[in-house]
């Protein structure tokens, strides 16, 4: 039977069971997975979309992946390095789970690196992709199911070359992925920029920002700028009237998670990313409808991201028929990606990055009033990262 626990809820829950007569030694013999996101605070949807998304793939199993039964550790990293750590190291040493899936943010996932990979555990990144583990830092217990940082502001790079932009300017909170995005844009971009401003991460108010921008003779903004930073600034930039004189171009500041509080003030701004909810396929289509389904709302990147890492174990474990001792048989299953990608072609580098197709997306309006990112075309076609040479796997 499937458990989905939270820490709150393991121990009532295993108590029950051995009430019940369950032993200890069949409890064991589920497929045990940890899962790290951020579920406090304005990011809080951003780690619900990768919980929902990977629940959403077990239902579809009936709770099974690769034919075990899984019993799935929810732990919240509360945007704080020192409890995300806290929580790596209880996953790793108390429950001693097989696989650990985190994080959302950059600075969470360098927190939790080390004490999971020494531990050889894998740790599978359904979201954060920092350049510090893509090089020589790379791990063989480390994959990542979303992208490497930069690579989606390189290809807005090359969207903003493709659109005419001459004159950008840039804003990103300062931390890794914020830097890592500033960057990536900065490599491809081959206009001027005009300014590069680095926020706190949480940043609410804009309006000293906002005003340099109106000033900065830009035709373009680019912004790196997820979860309630992305709300505040867009409605910020809005209400200021930019809109009407420059273009808004980012990456995770105009999507799924940030849309419903957006809403008509970000229809038409551009992005750029390896999937838009009505990327045509098959395998898309039957995921969004039965996610809408399920959740009542659209889809992000954060939950495909999420829900494919669930069919990637789902095919590892299955490889391996359930026997997960040989670390490198696992390992070899894991970077074989032997398992239908929702967002089409997927495969991973020497790094376990992954190899993918990037797109120029839109916010667009439905005629339900749902609001979503858009494909408009393929940018880059099996884009590799820029650091996987330097990693010697």
């Amino acid at each position: 039977m499937k458990k989905t626990l939270t820490r709150t809820t393991a121990g009532l829950m295993l108590s029950a069971a051995m009430g019940a007569g369950m032993s200890t030694a069949a409890l064991a013999e589920d497929l045990k997975i940890g899962m790290i996101v951020t579920l406090s605070g304005p990011p809080a949807a951003l780690g619900q979309q990768i919980v929902d998304g990977f629940q959403l793939a077990l239902d579809q199993k009936d709770g099974m992946l690769g034919g075990q039964s899984v019993e799935l550790i929810v732990e919240d990293d509360e945007l704080k390095p020192d409890v995300a750590l806290l929580k790596a190291t209880s996953l790793v040493e108390r429950d001693e789970v097989d696989f650990v899936v985190g994080t959302v943010f950059s600075n969470m996932l360098a927190a939790v690196f080390k004490p999971i990979v020494q531990s050889e555990t894998f740790l599978i990144s359904p979201n954060a992709g920092p350049s510090t583990f893509a090089g020589q830092n790379c791990s063989p217990y480390f994959f990542v199911t979303s992208y490497q940082n930069n690579q989606n502001a390189e290809v807005s790079g090359m969207i903003a070359n493709a659109e005419g932009f001459e004159n950008v300017f840039t804003m990103v909170p300062n931390y890794q992925a914020g830097r890592d995005n500033m960057e990536g844009f900065k490599q491809t971009f081959e206009g001027s920029v005009t300014d590069e401003v680095f926020t706190p991460l949480g940043h609410q108010d804009f309006s000293a920002e906002l005003a340099r921008i109106s000033t900065s003779g830009a035709d373009a903004i680019f912004t790196f700028m997820p979860g309630g930073m992305g709300v505040r600034l867009v409605n910020q930039f809005s209400n200021a009237g930019l809109s009407d004189s420059m273009k808004f171009m980012s990456v995770f500041t105009t999507d799924e998670t940030t849309l419903p509080g957006q809403k008509d003030a970000a229809v038409g701004f551009l992005a750029a990313g390896t999937w838009a909810p009505d990327v045509a396929n098959d395998a898309n289509t039957a995921f969004v409808t039965a996610f809408e389904a399920k959740y009542g709302y659209v889809p992000g990147s954060y939950a495909m991201q999420a829900y494919d890492t669930a069919n990637l174990i789902d095919s590892a474990v299955a490889a391996n028929g359930g026997d997960l001792s040989d670390k490198d048989a696992v390992r070899a299953a894991i970077k074989a990606a032997d398992f239908t990608s929702v967002r089409g072609d997927f495969a991973f580098n020497n790094n376990h990055y992954p190899v993918q197709d990037f797109h120029m997306l839109q916010v667009v309006k439905r005629d339900d009033g749902q609001f979503h990112t858009s494909f408009v075309r393929t940018i880059a076609e099996d884009y590799a990262d820029s650091f996987h040479q330097d990693c010697e796997m």
